[in-house]
């Protein structure tokens, strides 16, 4: 599935989901389906500046895909970046770095979010960007 359609079931899923309640619920299942980091990898190196909570985000270049793990100790901010590891992780560099992240936008998320938390969003956003460009210089 390309990134474009991970996006777009997200959009969809989003859709039938009745008010910013049940968004928010979602939002923190999907956090507690991440895997998360082991301590070894929650480092200064992976976390992400700019969050109101402390965010992980570690990345595995592997057979030409970027795979993306990410933790956070608090559980909105897991869920929101458990939802960006589901659509970016198994991609390509080049797939990920053609990409937008207007999604975001289209469910009404970032617009939802205090200023803060917003803030922490585009932060990891623009982290799974700088891995795209890291590991595309690499190979």
């Amino acid at each position: 599935m390309t990134i474009k359609e991970k996006q777009q079931e997200i959009i969809d899923e989003f859709a039938f989901l009745e008010d910013w309640e049940q968004k928010y619920e979602y939002i923190i299942d999907l956090g507690k389906e991440l895997k998360g980091l082991p301590d070894d990898k929650k480092t200064d190196e992976n976390l992400i500046k700019g969050c109101q909570s402390k965010v992980w985000i570690d990345a595995e270049f592997k057979d030409g895909k970027l795979f993306f793990n990410a933790d956070s100790d608090g559980i909105l901010p897991k869920g929101i970046v458990s939802l960006l590891v589901s659509i970016y992780s198994g991609h390509s560099t080049q797939e990920i770095l053609d990409s937008d992240f207007e999604f975001i936008s289209e469910i009404g998320l970032q617009e939802f979010l205090s200023p803060s938390r917003a803030n922490g969003l585009m932060a990891m956003t623009k982290q799974i960007k700088f891995y795209a460009v890291a590991y595309q210089l690499k190979s």
